[in-house]
């Protein structure tokens, strides 16, 4: 590196004066953000996947490089003989002494033209709201029709096709041709547009799609009347055009943006492999929730059923019926329980009614006497001598005369 002893040395090194170039030239912030025009020639794509090619004019050659970390994002393939303006910032390969050019962006010649219009029509319609997000209708989850506008000859439509059959078979397709390039292609682009929406059988989401190219070839679809047939479709449409690095005024345009027409198919359609996964977890859940719910219900069944069967009138007259029955059988206890103590009360008191019958007293005996009026003669003073008194015993009664009386003098004799 060249420093402030330049004026008092004589000599210097090779790589001092080279890294000392370097510098002057990484340092100028012109050479650092610049576009350089020319034609590509002595074009090379190493194994390393970078590419080396000379950029030149009729007086000048000029060395230049694209790192394969940047090479990924071109929308077009290189050519000898291409006229292309680049984009980047100059520096020097010290090793080899030269100044060289590291490409970050290439684009044919031309294209500045047109993205200054691109540019310039996508202010015009985002003011009018033409791309508005609440403008953008849903796409439907599972279309049964669907419609295609795209070049019947393209590979696109191949694509398209084998995507849509490899995922959703019960999908149809209508295809409605047109150009996608040349200056014939808007015009073709709307009628095909205009023909699905008014078909006798109206799709139900249309895929607007066409392989990569580079900005002049994509044109077609950054005309404004292509972007405002898409935006005034009644029919969801899906753009798919060019790579993922391309962008067009459709893709603003349309309700959902692809980045390849490929991907438009992905978007536009389940996949019937996911589909059938997603119904079997769905019939496995649906199997244990019913058999959770059938446990649940018998449960309750089970349950009501107990319940009923305690408040049924049957169980409640079955219930009264044997508390009837132990009521009976108490009662009928204390019937026979009174009825015993009764007969054993009724046995004692006849016990003492016949200890104090005179009846038994004269089985044992003893005579009753009893006067002429059938009173008792319980004393001596009640008769006298002579006097006819009738006399019952045990079998029978007679007559006896009183021939004597005595009384007792208190000595019981």
């Amino acid at each position: 590196m060249l420093t402030g002893s330049l004026f008092s040395r004589s000599i210097f090194s090779v790589s001092e004066v080279t890294g000392y170039i370097r510098v002057l030239i990484e340092e100028n912030e012109d050479l650092q953000d610049i576009w350089v025009q020319g034609e590509i020639s002595n074009l090379s794509f190493p194994a390393s996947g970078h590419i080396y090619f000379t950029l030149k004019d009729e007086g000048a050659a000029l060395r230049c490089v694209i790192w394969k970390w940047m090479a990924q994002y071109l929308h077009f393939r290189p050519q000898d003989g291409m006229a292309v303006d680049v984009h980047g910032k100059f520096s020097v390969y010290e090793k080899g002494g030269q100044y060289q050019f590291y490409v970050d962006s290439m684009r044919q010649q031309g294209e500045g033209r047109l993205f200054q219009e691109f540019l310039e029509l996508k202010s015009k319609l985002e003011t009018e709201g033409l791309f508005a997000e609440e403008l953008k209708k849903p796409i439907p989850a599972f279309p049964s029709l669907i419609g295609v506008v795209t070049s019947s000859t393209g590979a696109a439509l191949q694509d398209i096709l084998n995507t849509l059959r490899s995922r959703y078979p019960l999908a149809q397709v209508l295809l409605s041709p047109t150009l996608v390039q040349g200056e014939e292609a808007p015009k073709k682009i709307v009628q095909a547009l205009h023909l699905l929406q008014n078909a006798p059988t109206r799709p139900d989401i249309i895929i607007l799609a066409r392989g990569g190219g580079s900005l002049e070839d994509l044109w077609s679809f950054n005309d404004e009347n292509v972007v405002r047939a898409v935006a005034a479709s009644s029919i969801p449409i899906i753009s798919g055009v060019g790579h993922e690095t391309d962008f067009t005024l459709v893709d603003f345009a349309a309700d959902l943006r692809a980045p390849t027409p490929t991907g438009a198919a992905v978007l536009a359609v389940p996949n019937i492999q996911d589909l059938k996964l997603d119904l079997q977890d769905r019939r496995s859940s649906l199997a244990s929730l019913a058999g959770q719910l059938m446990q649940m219900k018998t449960a309750e069944v089970k349950e009501l059923h107990y319940r009923l069967l305690r408040n049924s009138p049957e169980r409640l007259l079955q219930q009264h019926m044997l508390q009837l029955d132990e009521v009976g059988r108490r009662l009928q206890y204390t019937l026979y329980s009174g009825l015993a103590g009764f007969k054993a009360d009724v046995g004692e008191k006849r016990a003492r009614l016949l200890a104090l019958d005179p009846a038994a007293v004269l089985q044992r005996g003893y005579a009753l006497l009893h006067d002429s009026h059938g009173k008792l003669i319980d004393s001596v003073s009640k008769t006298g001598e002579n006097e006819m008194v009738g006399v019952r015993l045990k079998d029978g009664s007679l007559q006896a005369q009183i021939t004597a009386v005595e009384k007792d003098n208190g000595t019981g004799k």
